[in-house]
């Protein structure tokens, strides 16, 4: 009976850790769930191409995805215009960045302003709207929107650069 109660409470203490590193808006968590993979393969353009932004339906509307219709996202505590992104260390685990490839990017539906920023790997990293573009690891499959909401500062992002935030 003590056993069990031990392995509970070890268990309900990892569990309540999990969820503080989580509830983090800084530099920790980014509002990651608990349970989703710290690594993902991106996606990105083969050498010499450049990057590929079109749209798709979702249950979410007209989303933007990249040229093998993943779904990509923008993150609240990113500065329209800035140089730089706002995430890195575990969050740029978790959110990779949408690479640009070389050449201008290509764009299907896609109707706001599309630009480049060198990355936290220090590859340029694609924008749209002023705003650095990020894949989610836990997205794995094409239309996937698993990453929509997340700790309320994870967005999918329309046609025009603006998040969807509905």
């Amino acid at each position: 009976m003590q056993n069990r109660i031990g392995i509970g409470l070890a268990a309900a203490t990892l569990t309540l850790l999990a969820l503080a590193g989580c509830a983090s808006s800084g530099t920790g968590g980014y509002g990651q769930p608990a349970d989703t993979p710290t690594t993902t393969q991106t996606p990105a353009p083969p050498a010499g191409d450049a990057a590929v932004l079109s749209t798709a339906d979702s249950s979410l509307g007209t989303i933007v995805v990249d040229g093998a219709g993943m779904t990509v996202y923008v993150f609240d505590n990113d500065t329209v215009g800035a140089t730089s992104s706002s995430c890195s260390g575990d969050c740029a685990s978790n959110w990779p960045a949408v690479p640009a490839g070389s050449g201008d990017p290509q764009r299907d539906g896609v109707t706001g302003e599309v630009g480049t920023i060198t990355g936290v790997d220090g590859e340029p990293q694609l924008t749209l709207g002023g705003l650095p573009l990020y894949y989610y690891a836990g997205d794995n499959a094409a239309g996937d929107v698993n990453g929509q909401g997340v700790g309320g500062i994870w967005w999918v992002v329309g046609p025009d650069g603006a998040k969807i935030s509905g």
